[in-house]
């Protein structure tokens, strides 16, 4: 199914709804592990103190347990040493029990934070970040997906929506979304476009997007003006509003009225991210199976 005309407003892809339907199914798969005597473990590594890491590790720790993961959640100061770390780390990629290890970024300044991706080893690269992930993707190769870009698609999937030969526009080019979002979409015969700061006339080229993905961090990247009538519009930003209050990269009112589909902030690939990262610490349990 491909939206071919706006409706008014756009029909909103519940991140909330379609995360506890796949979560029902990592509970199922972790059931049909335990009973052949393997938990699937992951393991949440945290230096420092940010507030908002503080709040994304407890959502993790919170979801393993509600369906039915081991999780060890290992806290440290935030002047751990780089080299206890990277030994931490070596020695989670060595425990049997664990299959996933998720370093919470950011990590204080006097840690690379390339040096603890890469430390973590590729079997149990759940986050999807280590270059060995990242060079599996391009090619098209098995291998871990990074869990923002593999929730996104999991919502257009949800929607019935084709990318065959549509024109996918991609606003950000980080590596832990925008890059691999492109890959993603590229993947299913989308015509991809990926813009960023540098980009010139960002709306012109928005215009002619079947699929818009915002993934910048800055609010009201994409207005109604941009969107074309019945566009499908995944929206991955974090932002606060001036008045506090949780928003995207989106202006959602005015696009709403404007696209066929549309994801909500809150609620809508926030809750998707932390599944998909249910989703490849199970596999990788399977895989050791």
């Amino acid at each position: 199914m491909n939206p071919t005309r706006p409706t008014s407003p756009a029909t909103i892809i519940d991140g909330i709804a379609l995360s506890a339907t796949l979560r029902e199914e990592v509970s199922r798969r972790t059931l049909a592990l335990k009973a052949r005597g393997i938990t699937p473990g992951l393991a949440v590594v945290l230096v420092g103190n940010n507030p908002a890491s503080e709040v994304y590790v407890r959502n993790k720790v919170k979801a393993c347990a509600d369906s039915g993961l081991h999780s060890v959640l290992e806290r440290y100061d935030a002047d751990l040493t780089e080299e206890a770390l990277l030994a931490r780390i070596d020695a989670l990629n060595r425990d049997p029990n664990i299959h996933g290890i998720l370093v919470q970024l950011p990590v204080p300044a006097h840690i690379d934070a390339n040096k603890v991706i890469e430390a973590i080893s590729p079997a149990k690269d759940v986050d999807g970040f280590h270059i060995a992930s990242a060079g599996a993707l391009m090619v098209g190769q098995p291998g871990f997906l990074p869990c923002t870009p593999y929730g996104c698609m999991k919502m257009l999937d949800s929607i019935g929506f084709d990318l065959r030969g549509k024109h996918a526009v991609v606003i950000g080019r980080s590596n832990i979304v925008g890059k691999p979002m492109a890959m993603l979409l590229l993947q299913r015969s989308a015509t991809v476009t990926i813009c960023h700061s540098a980009t010139q006339d960002l709306k012109a080229l928005t215009l002619q997007a079947d699929v818009v993905v915002a993934a910048v961090g800055k609010r009201n990247v994409l207005t109604a003006d941009m969107v074309k009538p019945g566009a499908v519009v995944i929206d991955v930003g974090m932002n606060r509003n001036l008045e506090g209050k949780l928003c995207g990269d989106v202006d959602y009112e005015g696009v709403r009225q404007v696209a066929g589909f549309i994801t909500p902030v809150p609620g809508g690939v926030g809750p998707m991210t932390i599944t998909m990262l249910l989703v490849n610490t199970i596999e990788s349990a399977e895989r050791c199976a």
